[in-house]
């Protein structure tokens, strides 16, 4: 018994030393680190009695971060963070309200370890706007082909059931981002609780509850994988309704206060940040936009890139490409296929300006809308989509549903909106042709070096499109050449310049069926000449032998 004293007091002594390691918060890389406060006072209206609730972190290699926290109701404050670095992060908090002991200059410390999960944005890291590239990636440099699809209501009028279905059918097949508003908007005037998020039009007041429904839903899009890409403050001047849009309907400081809110609230997820939703931000708006993207991430410690997503037929390239906080310069074609639309997306502004803007990632965020109005197909939709991507360098593409994006069931019309009798509920929508067709898109492109395409039309010995629009012959190609690609909307015999006379292997992709079949070249006199098997649309892939 003497001889195993020493040895008792030894393993005692261990399990005491490792207590506090044990105790300690963790919580996996990447991941959403949530930590509560308890605030030693009560406020009336926290979001304007406590102007600063900042929370200062410190990783294990000794860099510096601060992220914003948050009011979470009653006297429960939080902050929210994915911490990047395994080891141990110190944070101190510091608040406006200095007297505050509960809320100002509390220390603690978490350990950031390693995971399981297989997910890319969890294994490769966040998405990044790596400087001076045309694309998206990953922290770790991996890029990033943006599939999204618009689930605007999802959050919003989704059931838990409904909502994962819809998640894994995304999943699936290829998609990996979820656009979605975060308020109430001209599309739905409540959540599925019979919730708001905010109340007043001038001073705002938060509701806590509303967000606690959303952020399981957040949340849950990023345990699929996905990313979940919010717009904070949608914003169409236009329509019926808009005096629900915070981005129209509330002043320059709220509407601030409440997107700061929400980066605050969702910054520990894997997210893409959309300022604005449907929104007019040239002309008059323009300084406004402006005022408000500096003002929410004009401190540029925010996760997360940050995109801006405009009304229909227009793009802010012109306007906002020189902003720092933005590194997404959205566009919005429109729902409809006529000419001009057509025209607009090939040889419109964005086709035209992109080459005078600093660098950044380029996309159209809403397509026209399978069913909208009736009339759209996925014919139309595979149109605007491969159009859109062979009009700038490749960053990825946006589907959307006229069923999908209001949550749609049967019965159910579309607030604020066209008579929706006759749509299809969203669990229909999601297996759409053009549904399916994006996400054989997507998987198409990750075969490529994709980042490194960039349009090339002046390759064309002809242009099919020069008179009739929908006719429009796109091509993209590498720096090098070795590697070319041509999108033939209606069949027709492509014509090539190859003045050097290489020579490449050819296949097809079929858009349609997801399927590659091998293309027969006529190469000769510094030209290469291909014509379609079928009749929809193709995808000619040449890459130099």
């Amino acid at each position: 018994m003497q001889k195993l004293k020493p040895l008792l007091f030894t393993i005692l002594f261990c399990f005491f030393l490792l207590i506090p390691a044990l105790a300690q918060e963790q919580e996996g890389i990447w991941m959403k680190f949530d930590k509560s406060f308890t605030s030693a006072k009560s406020y009336n209206n926290p979001l304007y009695d406590v102007s600063k609730f900042e929370v200062h972190l410190t990783s294990p290699s000794g860099r510096k971060k601060m992220v914003n926290a948050f009011w979470d109701g009653g006297t429960t404050w939080r902050f929210r963070f994915a911490p990047d670095e395994v080891g141990t992060w110190t944070y101190i908090t510091a608040c406006s309200d200095e007297s505050n002991k509960g809320l100002h200059q509390v220390k603690g410390s978490f350990a950031c370890v390693p995971h399981k999960s297989k997910h890319d944005i969890y294994t490769k890291g966040g998405i990044v706007h790596p400087k001076g590239a045309y694309h998206l990636a990953h922290a770790d440099g991996t890029p990033f082909f943006y599939t999204a699809c618009t689930a605007w209501n999802g959050p919003l009028k989704s059931t838990e059931e409904e909502w994962s279905t819809y998640l894994q059918h995304r999943v699936k097949n290829n998609y990996n981002v979820v656009q979605f508003v975060t308020t109430q908007w001209r599309g739905a005037d409540q959540n599925s609780l019979g919730q708001v998020a905010y109340a007043g039009n001038g001073k705002i007041s938060i509701n806590p509850e509303f967000f606690q429904h959303l952020d399981g839903k957040v949340d849950e899009i990023n345990k699929y994988g996905l990313v979940a890409a919010p717009v904070l403050l949608w914003a169409l001047p236009f329509a019926d309704g808009r005096e629900l849009n915070p981005g129209y309907a509330l002043p320059d400081p709220e509407a601030i206060l409440l997107a700061k809110y929400l980066v605050a609230r969702y910054g520990g997820n894997q997210v893409i940040w959309i300022l604005g939703g449907d929104g007019q931000y040239e002309y008059h708006y323009e300084q406004r936009w402006k005022n408000i993207g500096r003002g929410v991430f004009g401190e540029m410690q925010h996760p997360g890139v940050v995109s801006l997503h405009p009304y229909g037929a227009s793009w802010i390239g012109d306007e906002y490409a020189n902003e720092e906080w933005l590194d997404i310069v959205g566009y919005q074609s429109g729902h409809n296929n006529e000419a001009k639309t057509v025209k607009w997306i090939n040889e419109g502004p964005v086709a035209e300006g992109w080459k005078q803007l600093p660098p950044k990632a380029i996309i159209n965020m809403e397509p026209c809308y399978e069913e909208i109005f009736f009339k759209i197909t996925d014919k139309d939709v595979r149109n605007a989509s491969y159009w859109s991507l062979f009009a700038t360098p490749v960053a990825g593409i946006t589907y959307g549903a006229n069923g999908i994006w209001p949550w749609l069931r049967p019965g159910e019309n579309i607030l604020n909106h066209e008579d929706a009798t006759g749509t299809h509920p969203w669990y229909e929508s999601i297996n759409f042709p053009g549904s399916m067709q994006i996400g054989y898109l997507a998987g198409f492109f990750k075969k490529l070096e994709w980042w490194k395409l960039a349009p090339a039309n002046e390759l064309l010995a002809e242009q099919p499109g020069a008179e009739t629009p929908h006719q429009f012959v796109s091509l993209l190609k590498s720096e090098d050449n070795n590697t070319i690609l041509a999108y033939i909307p209606e069949k027709a015999t492509a014509k090539i310049y190859n003045r050097a006379n290489a020579l490449y292997d050819a296949q097809w992709f079929n858009p349609v069926s997801n399927q590659y079949s091998k293309a027969k070249l006529v190469n000769r006199n510094g030209l290469i000449e291909a014509a379609p098997p079928v009749a929809n649309d193709m995808v000619l892939v040449l890459r130099k032998k």
